[in-house]
């Protein structure tokens, strides 16, 4: 079984101080917590990006700024930038970090309920226009799943040849489609052979999904966007804590952690 990639994704676009006061915000904070993350066996930072105050954006200048932070931090480190944003930015802001050149950034493959009555759209031209673009920019997309619909729209994008192989899925578990064994097999059965996978299970599903992602060869995603608690009850004091957590399981099921270089080997980027 290959190397064990973990994704953190360290403050997403809807979490908040609120929610836990070590959600960062700030430039130096979106660094601080990065550095957490890869120093426990992070190669890989999903980026989202906030004002000061926490108000999500896409601004080019601020993913730059934060970006830096990063690398002055992890100089190794890959990051993924979010194309998603938050609910209700259109597709030019949302692209804004595709401007940056990264070596990955998201692609979310469909439309999706995010509670209540926040609807996170995304239509097939919207789709088709994202993944032309990463294309052009030389950005592997991590294709984003909520549900198995989206996986059929990133097959046949890919057949159309907006999407190119190997594919590599992260399939988001407990927001839109159930959180259970049955779904994230069912998920992996229907992706190409060759692709590659990650699971990230959001709120208490996350170090299930997490143990399920090992011990099936796929990899694994956490970090504050998903969960902010460490355990029941149990406010995470940093990303680090819950990548840490990831390590510790893996050790215990047999998995050796990947490196950022060869993160970028499993998943082509070198």
């Amino acid at each position: 079984m290959e190397k064990l990639i973990i994704t953190a994704a360290i403050c997403g676009a809807e979490v908040t101080k609120e929610n836990n006061p070590n959600v960062p915000y700030t430039v130096e904070e979106i660094g601080r917590e990065a550095e957490s993350a890869y120093k426990k066996g992070a190669s890989i930072i999903h980026l989202h990006v906030r004002e000061d105050d926490g108000t999500p954006t896409q601004s080019k200048d601020r993913f730059k700024a934060c970006i830096e932070e990063i690398k002055n931090r992890c100089p190794d480190v890959i990051i993924q930038p979010s194309t998603g944003g938050a609910v209700g930015m259109s597709d030019e802001e949302r692209l804004q970090p595709t401007e940056l050149y990264p070596e990955m950034a998201t692609l979310d493959c469909g439309t999706l309920n995010f509670g209540g009555d926040e609807i996170f759209v995304n239509t097939e031209n919207t789709i088709k226009n994202f993944a032309k673009i990463m294309n052009e920019r030389g950005i592997k997309p991590e294709i984003e799943v909520f549900d198995k619909g989206m996986v059929d729209y990133a097959i046949r994008f890919h057949r159309q040849g907006f999407i190119k192989a190997p594919m590599h899925f992260d399939f988001v578990l407990g927001v839109q489609m159930t959180a259970s064994a049955r779904d994230l097999a069912f998920l992996v059965d229907s992706i190409p052979q060759g692709s590659t996978w990650t699971v990230a299970g959001v709120g208490r599903h996350e170090l299930p999904m997490a143990a399920l992602g090992i011990v099936m060869g796929g990899h694994v995603r956490v970090g504050f966007e998903d969960n902010v608690y460490l355990e029941k009850g149990v406010l995470a004091k940093s990303n680090g804590e819950l990548v840490e957590k990831v390590v510790r399981l893996a050790k215990e099921l047999g998995r050796e952690i990947a490196t950022p270089e060869e993160t970028r080997k499993i998943l082509g980027l070198r």
